[in-house]
């Protein structure tokens, strides 16, 4: 990801916010998908009381079907609220609208790295039995 610089136009901003749906599309993956994938995986290897967030235990205990509603809810609620983000940047004046670009793409590579994290964590729970924390 590149940062705005000051001479950016609109056209180059709709770029941007493309790249910025393409990444936080690449994020929610991580984090819904693949954690999903993996939760289970772990919660059949060691028991759903080793989950360590209380939402996630409490639907692992009734039924994946909640599971799966709880993390669709998820999907939604994020999905609305960066479409606002996004529409924020577009509106954001030119001297700040980079410092802004420059902020989600901190957030943006911050969930990325909290996702690969999530994965390598729950995958080191299936194979080995142990969470990383």
């Amino acid at each position: 990801m590149r940062v705005f610089d000051s001479t950016v136009t609109r056209p180059a901003t709709e770029r941007r916010i493309e790249e910025y749906w393409s990444w936080a599309a690449v994020a929610l993956f991580l984090l819904v998908t693949v954690d999903l994938l993996t939760t289970l995986a772990a919660a059949q290897q060691v028991g759903s009381a080793a989950e360590a967030n209380p939402l996630v235990r409490w639907t692992l205990g009734r039924s994946v079907a909640l599971l799966v509603a709880v993390n669709v809810a998820a999907v939604v609620a994020v999905t609305a609220c960066f479409r606002l983000l996004m529409a924020m940047l577009r509106r954001a004046p030119d001297p700040y609208r980079r410092y802004f670009a420059f902020g989600i793409e901190l957030w943006l590579g911050g969930l990325l790295a909290a996702g690969l994290f999530v994965f390598a964590n729950n995958l080191t729970v299936v194979v080995f039995g142990e969470s990383l924390l």
